[in-house]
């Protein structure tokens, strides 16, 4: 694995214009030295628990364990069939009396809660822990637990990680390695997303050859409090929270239009009408995607008058409110026979 490539404390305007075009992976050192939290858990200091204790509202919080055997990993069980966690509810002070008595246990379970909504928990966080580099529009989200695997997934977003306290060792891949990862199911999943089932830190190359390649194009970086890592949209990321306390801050958004739908479901509809047909047709429906969808060849309609393009050209309201309704009415056919 090659490490990932860092930057000390990019400006906004440094990060938006120079880093995220790359569409690579960046470690963003001292990003958020300047945060209370960060300077209440430097050299490793438990102070800021304290200070989240004090801070913290009743809000109840959905908390994952998992038992010592399981390493930390939140995952599924050994039938594939179950999860090898349980959930339960408990306020941010509830979690944080219950790592520390994990943590006076040789073998503790692992506990966390995972993407909350920063101001419900903490309120004020956001304006007392600004993030310049995420957009207003990307609140902040806790992740707060102890020594913590989250397995390999990814999300189709832009995101901006960062370490609170603690420190956290990132694993990540890019898109491309879907076929080497060996995802588990769309549907049934530990937290929402399709996950690997293969353990970056225990990988069984006999079950799965194909992850050594995926560890070929991985790139890798541990962080401790005020760094934050660039996560672009759409990369693989495996996470490891290395200390018994360990909490962590994300920023997610999209720069994508809000108005044309879901990647996602255009891609459960090619499963249900094009993954079921005879090769030689799959195939000329995947030529059809590249050149139409993906324009590997360029603009598929550079040779027509813009006034005839149809669904082809501009993607205008006009176009959207057409594909839309001739969907809904392909749909309700299809329903009907």
């Amino acid at each position: 694995m090659r490490p990932i490539s860092e930057y000390d404390a990019p400006s906004p305007a440094e990060f938006r214009n120079e880093i995220m075009p790359l569409a690579r992976p960046a470690v963003l050192r001292g990003a958020a030295a300047h945060w209370p939290l960060v300077a209440a858990a430097k050299d490793g200091a438990t102070g800021w628990l304290t200070m989240l204790c004090d801070w913290a509202s009743e809000e109840a919080l959905s908390i994952l364990r998992t038992d010592p055997e399981n390493e930390g990993r939140f995952h599924y069980g050994s039938d594939g069939r179950t999860l090898n966690f349980v959930r339960g509810s408990a306020s941010l002070r509830g979690l944080i009396a219950g790592l520390r008595a994990e943590a006076a246990k040789p073998q503790p379970s692992a506990m966390v809660t995972q993407g909350v909504i920063a101001e419900g928990v903490l309120p004020g966080f956001a304006e007392s822990h600004p993030m310049p580099l995420a957009p207003q529009s990307a609140v902040p989200r806790l992740w707060i637990g102890n020594a913590a695997r989250v397995a390999t997934h990814n999300d189709f977003t832009e995101n901006v990680a960062v370490v609170v306290a603690g420190r956290r060792r990132f694993t990540l891949f890019p898109p491309d390695q879907i076929g080497n990862l060996y995802l588990g199911p769309l549907e049934f999943t530990p937290a929402g997303v399709p996950v690997s089932m293969v353990h970056v830190t225990a990988p069984d190359f006999d079950k799965y050859p194909r992850f050594a390649r995926a560890l070929d194009a991985a790139l890798e970086a541990e962080l401790g409090p005020g760094d934050a890592l660039f996560i672009p949209y759409a990369w693989y990321h495996h996470v490891e929270s290395l200390e018994p306390f360990n909490m962590l801050v994300n920023y997610w958004w999209s720069d994508a239009r809000a108005d044309i739908g879901s990647p996602r479901n255009a891609m459960f509809h090619a499963l249900l009408s094009v993954r079921p047909l005879p090769p030689h047709q799959r195939a000329a429906w995947k030529a059809a995607f590249d050149h139409y969808v993906f324009g590997l060849e360029g603009d598929p309609v550079d040779h027509l008058n813009p006034e005839v393009a149809g669904v082809l050209g501009p993607v205008t309201p006009k176009t959207i409110a057409a594909i839309r309704q001739a969907l809904i009415d392909a749909l309700t056919k299809d329903s009907e026979q």
